[in-house]
């Protein structure tokens, strides 16, 4: 299967539970939930005038919302052809959900890849047992998307932007009913802004939840 891949790069991956971990970062085309403070707007549409060459997208600035097709295959061989040492594969967006994971992760696992999935939730996670799926729900956005049961309850990790205390209750009422062991809760503040961070930090001391920031945004890295 090939998939709309905007760019590839190594780097460290700076939030969650694999913060500090190195990372090959896998960004796909494609995603109509609309978020507000979304950075990567770039990745929202799949244009066709804005396809390009396979090799285009590996290891180059992509803000300017190119995309190219990938095979877990060619991925792989770019992989290898540029070098790269990380272990690790997260697969962001854009929403990688929008698209079957299953042959790209089964692919990369047995090339001996650990995974990782960067979803809002919203699209049905399909992909291989081993991948750690990490779900950043995304509510009442622009483009009208729920936040399934299937997504929550396949994550491994559930990691809720928080500002204010009704992100805390937005995230109480989807967690509701869904059993919770062996997951991990991440509250990470949005844009690092200072009442956000102290509140995150009071509810995952209150909770034993953790706290997830934004280390990349500090260090000035992708």
């Amino acid at each position: 299967m090939k998939y709309p891949v905007n760019e590839v790069f190594e780097t460290i991956q700076g939030e969650g539970s694999f913060t500090g971990v190195p990372a090959l970062f896998v960004r796909l085309q494609g995603c109509p939930v609309g978020c507000a403070w979304c950075d990567t707007k770039q990745t929202w549409d799949v244009l066709a005038e804005n396809k390009v060459s396979a090799e285009q997208v590996i290891q180059v600035d992509g803000t300017i919302g190119r995309w190219a097709e990938h095979t877990g295959a060619t991925l792989i061989n770019a992989f290898l052809e540029k070098g790269f040492t990380a272990k690790h594969i997260v697969l962001t967006g854009g929403e990688p959900c929008l698209y079957d994971l299953t042959e790209m992760t089964h692919d990369f696992i047995a090339a001996g890849y650990q995974v990782q999935i960067e979803t809002s939730g919203t699209f049905e996670v399909k992909c291989h047992d081993a991948v750690w799926v990490t779900v950043s729900p995304k509510v009442n956005m622009k483009g009208g998307y729920k936040v399934l049961e299937q997504a929550l309850v396949r994550a491994n990790e559930i990691k809720h932007p928080v500002a204010t205390e009704k992100h805390v209750e937005e995230l109480d009422a989807l967690l509701n009913g869904i059993d919770l062991t062996g997951k991990t809760i991440c509250l990470q503040p949005i844009s690092q802004k200072e009442r956000a961070t102290a509140l995150a930090m009071k509810v995952c001391i209150a909770r034993n939840w953790r706290l997830s920031i934004q280390t990349h945004k500090y260090l000035n890295i992708d």
